[in-house]
């Protein structure tokens, strides 16, 4: 696999300029893109950054992290409080994704999205208001493990590490968490199931490989 060097303005460029070229394949009226990676890799920053970039361009964007869509504490640690298992399918409330925040994106949907559910501080829902998404607009969606779950993305982004970068940047009290990543590498290819993929081992120099783009 060919990868070109980059910096993180011009791929936050790239993609944003993805995002508005293209349409969703699906008949929805908002694009929808996901941002894929592991905590240790900030998916969050890119994000956020690409959220600008379309605000620039006219667009409604909205920025959501699957962290704000936790399960309570006593679901998460059922079976103690660092299981990779667990974490890797019992820690985010995917169905609560699926009803709060794509749901809302159909086809005949109403852009009413929730942009969290669940305060891990807290353990306690948030209360937060919906946000009105209007056509047209973009949601950008965070967080480790997006590829797995069929999520209607019209673009995606995953944000590779390397195992030993991976452990690097995963602090030592998380790293219990890395036989998580190592499941969802080899049971979902998230690199290969992307349509952008960034090379992000020295967080300085990242490179990407940029095939496909919005469906």
């Amino acid at each position: 696999m060919q990868f070109e060097a980059i910096t993180w303005e011009r791929l936050t460029e790239a993609v944003a300029a993805r995002a508005v070229e293209g349409k969703a394949g699906d008949g929805s009226h908002w694009l929808r893109i996901g941002v894929d990676g592991a905590p240790g890799v900030h998916p969050g920053d890119l994000a956020e950054r690409v959220g600008e970039a379309l605000r620039l361009r006219g667009r409604s964007v909205l920025v959501v992290g699957t962290g704000g869509f936790l399960r309570p504490a006593s679901l998460r640690y059922e079976y103690g409080r660092e299981d990779p298992e667990t974490y890797y399918s019992g820690w985010f409330d995917t169905g609560a994704l699926w009803r709060e925040v794509f749901g809302p994106l159909e086809a005949q949907g109403n852009g009413r999205v929730l942009p969290d559910l669940w305060d891990p501080v807290t353990d306690r829902a948030t209360r937060s208001l919906h946000v009105e998404l209007p056509p047209g607009g973009v949601l950008v969606l965070h967080g480790p493990f997006l590829l797995g779950h069929w999520f209607p993305f019209d673009l995606s982004v995953h944000l590779r590490l390397s195992p030993a970068a991976l452990l690097r940047r995963t602090p030592q009290d998380e790293r219990w968490t890395l036989p998580a990543f190592e499941r969802y590498e080899s049971e979902v290819g998230p690199g290969e199931v992307a349509d952008v993929l960034v090379r992000a081992d020295d967080p300085r120099h990242p490179a990407w490989n940029g095939r496909g783009g919005p469906r």
